[in-house]
């Protein structure tokens, strides 16, 4: 009997630690455009990514591309140049990220999904005495992994500075950072580790049979 206990708390742990962790994948370049209906990122290249493949990406060598495209606007201005938050947008939308096949990463989509709740435009003046800002765009983000499982995950992506007078319909995208979670939901482990029990059970009676 303890030996079964001991296996089930094993066979629990084993998806754990097969599981665990999560991939980071850097983007840079391209054009952050778009209006009050929705900003969309095109032409930037996947240059990092860590936890998947061989690592070998660089912004020289880029391993593919990342794009995306946000719901529409629910506030604020996307003009604002005062530090902070200065517009919220729609999740939703869409978020793709493609490998080109190199450094061992797929030839095809990585990431398919779309932004997962609200996203946030947040100005960051330089404070240079031109009075330039740029600015940062994050938001969660969910969608189907490479392997085809549900993920989710979060993006920053910065852009260069915009001017005096803040965003004017587009502005260059400077470098981006993308979290996917890779660790299934808890209630997927559980069942996968009493499967296994059962399993572990069974095949002990038939070899004391």
């Amino acid at each position: 009997m303890k030996r079964i206990v001991w296996m089930a708390l094993l066979t629990l742990a084993l998806p754990l630690a097969a599981f665990a962790g999560g991939v980071d994948l850097g983007n840079s370049g391209g054009t952050i455009s778009g209006n009050n209906a929705g900003l969309t990122l095109t032409g930037s290249s996947l240059t990092t990514v860590l936890g998947l493949g061989t690592g070998t990406c660089s912004t020289a060598m880029p391993c593919g591309t990342v794009s995306f495209t946000t719901g529409s606007l629910i506030s604020g201005n996307l003009s604002g140049t005062t530090a902070g938050v200065v517009a919220t947008l729609n999740g939703g939308g869409s978020f793709v990220i493609m490998g080109n096949g190199t450094a061992g990463l797929p030839n095809g989509a990585i990431f398919t999904g779309s932004f997962s709740g609200p996203v946030l435009w947040i100005a960051n003046p330089s404070g240079s005495s031109n009075g330039s800002v740029n600015y940062t765009l994050s938001g969660a983000i969910s969608g189907t992994w490479w392997n085809g499982t549900t993920i989710s995950g979060s993006t920053t992506q910065i852009t260069f500075d915009a001017g005096k007078d803040g965003f004017m319909g587009s502005v260059a995208a400077a470098s981006g950072d993308t979290v996917i979670n890779t660790v299934p939901e808890p209630g997927t482990l559980g069942l996968l580790g009493t499967g296994l029990v059962g399993l572990a059970g069974i095949v002990r009676k038939k070899l004391k049979a």
